[in-house]
Order: structure tokens, then C-alpha cells, then sequence
């Protein structure tokens, strides 16, 4: 089974391979950990690009706790199938599941082209042989995300194989929307899909995949504070909006 430890946000290092007791988060956003101060002060350059917008973040949540009204999940367009309560099935790990088969091929095509292109953005990370580098085709790096998703328990429905793992290949260089040799973007993703919210729910099946979010980021907060809203519980309407991991 894989380690799904958090990670050092810096040198990626668990606490045990860090030989430290615990990974220490960031003490203004709380979302970032490290294993270190030197790790802490080397990222500081990447990291502040989003640190004040999460602690302003969970400053506003907590403020306006109190406060409770429902958010329920608009139908998707360009899915064939409507899931309720995303960020329930996203936190629960079954995100894909209950979804038909070109449905689950778009999520997971879509999450890798977002994370693919946020770890350009922000970090200018690119992965080898894809479009970033060159490719016409970011297939090969796309291949080694379905691979780390396999390892994670439960999170690909149980009708996944070898042979719908080809299928999902080939959609990926049919010419529809979802397409590993086209690049991506927030706006395109709101876009096409019909949800502001869209960019947050592909991120955050990302970072279930990877184990951690883009920049080092771990979402479980933000996560949870939507599933809390799901359900009618603590949240604010205008708390959707600023989770949405505002970096276009």
C-alpha cells in the first residue's frame, strides 16, 4: 500500500524520512507543512504567493461559522451522469465512483491537465515528454498519474482495469474537450463544465492522486468546510467562491 503520509511542502520528505517527530504547518495559513526551518524559509518564495490568501480564507470561515445555509451542487454540464455532494465524495475518497465510464475518463483526464497546468503556473514544474516540454501529447506523464491513482485504495471505481485504462488513453487523444494534447485553464474548466467550483473538485482529486496539492498545499480544510456546507451545515455563501483555490 502506498504512504499517503503528509509531506514536507519544500523536500517533499514524510516526518519518518525527515527523522522528525511531526511536520510542522505553517503557522499563519496552517495548510503547508514542513519538516524544517531551512525547508520552511527555501519555500517561502512559492509558498507566499498563496499564504495570505488561505489564512485570509480560514480567518473568513471561521469568523462567519455561525452562519449556515446549504450549498448543493449545480448539475454538470458535459457529464452524462449528476453526483450529489461532491466534496463529500471527494473527502470520503469515491469521487469517481457511480460515474459512467467516459465520465470517469474526463475527470481524470481534466484533474491531470488542471494539476499539469497549475504546477506550470506556479511552480514552473513541467513533466517530462508532455505539452509543457515539447510533446504533442502529455500521454506518457498522464499514464504515470493513473498508475500513482491505482495505488491509492478505493479511489477508481471497481470496474477499472488494464483494459478500461486503455480506453481512457485513447479518449484522451480522440479530439473531444478532454484532451491531453490541449492545455487547460480555470476559466475554460468553469467554462465547459458549467460550475465555478469545478477547478476546486479536479484539484482536489489531484491532490488525493499525488497526496498533495499543487505548491505543497494540503486542501483537507477547504474540503471539509464544503462538505460541511453540502450537508447544511457551518459556511457562508460567499465561502464557496473564495475556496475555489483562486489561482487562475
Amino acid at each position: 500500500m502506498a504512504d499517503t503520509s503528509p509531506s514536507c511542502a519544500k523536500c517533499r520528505k514524510t516526518a519518518a524520512a525527515a527523522n522528525v517527530a511531526n511536520l510542522k504547518a505553517c503557522a499563519k495559513c496552517k495548510s503547508a507543512r514542513y519538516c524544517g526551518r531551512e525547508c520552511q524559509t527555501g519555500d517561502w518564495k512559492v509558498h507566499k504567493k498563496v499564504c495570505a490568501r488561505e489564512s485570509a480564507t480560514r480567518a473568513f470561515v471561521e469568523a462567519h461559522a455561525e452562519h449556515s445555509n446549504s450549498y448543493a451542487s449545480p448539475r454538470l454540464t458535459n457529464l452524462e451522469k449528476h453526483i450529489p455532494n461532491p466534496f463529500t465524495q471527494l473527502d470520503k475518497g469515491k469521487y469517481l465512483h457511480g460515474h459512467p465510464e467516459k465520465d470517469v475518463y474526463k475527470l481524470l483526464i481534466d484533474s491531470f491537465r488542471m494539476r499539469q497546468a497549475d504546477d506550470k503556473n506556479f511552480e514552473g514544474k513541467t513533466a517530462p515528454r508532455s505539452i509543457y516540454t515539447g510533446a504533442s501529447s502529455s500521454i506518457d506523464p498522464f499514464r504515470k498519474y493513473i498508475a500513482k491513482a491505482a495505488t491509492r485504495p478505493g479511489l477508481l471505481p471497481p470496474w477499472w482495469d488494464a483494459a478500461k485504462q486503455k480506453e481512457c488513453e485513447a479518449f484522451g487523444e480522440s479530439g473531444e474537450w478532454s484532451d491531453l494534447r490541449k492545455d487547460v485553464s480555470k476559466q475554460k474548466m468553469i467554462q465547459h463544465y458549467g460550475d465555478q467550483r469545478m477547478p476546486m473538485q479536479v484539484r482536489m482529486l489531484a491532490e488525493a492522486i499525488y497526496g498533495v496539492g499543487s505548491m505543497g498545499q494540503d486542501g483537507t480544510f477547504m474540503r471539509r468546510n464544503m462538505m460541511e456546507m453540502e450537508q447544511g451545515g457551518p459556511g457562508n455563501g460567499f465561502i464557496s467562491t473564495m475556496l475555489n483555490l483562486d489561482i487562475s
